[in-house]
C-alpha cells in the first residue's frame, strides 16, 4: 500500500452553524474524516482517478456537501516528483 494525502475544500450552507454557534448544526469534520478513511483502508484501487471520484461521491451523498475540490496526492509514487496526484471539482456551489 502507498500513501496518500486528501485536501478538500467544501462549500456547504454553514449559516445556521454560523448563527447558533453550534457544534451539532456544523459539517462533522471528524466524522467524515473517519468515513474516508475507513474507506480507503477498505479498498483497493489501480488509479487515483477512481479513488478521488469514490471519495468524492461519499462525501457528497453521504454528507450533504453540494460542492467540492479534491486534490488526492501519493507521496514518492514517482522518483523524478516529492508527489503526483490529482485534482477534481464536483457539484455546485451554494
Amino acid at each position: 500500500r502507498q500513501s496518500v494525502v486528501l485536501d478538500f475544500e467544501l462549500a456547504t450552507d454553514n449559516r445556521r452553524a454560523a448563527a447558533t454557534d453550534r457544534v451539532e448544526d456544523a459539517l462533522d469534520y471528524a466524522t467524515l474524516s473517519e468515513r474516508v478513511l475507513s474507506f480507503i483502508e477498505g479498498s483497493e484501487f489501480q488509479l487515483i482517478e477512481t479513488m478521488a471520484e469514490q471519495v468524492a461521491a461519499i462525501v457528497m451523498t453521504e454528507f450533504g456537501v453540494p460542492w467540492l475540490r479534491l486534490r488526492l496526492a501519493k507521496p514518492g509514487a514517482v522518483a523524478a516528483a516529492a508527489e503526483v496526484g490529482v485534482v477534481i471539482e464536483r457539484g455546485n456551489k451554494p
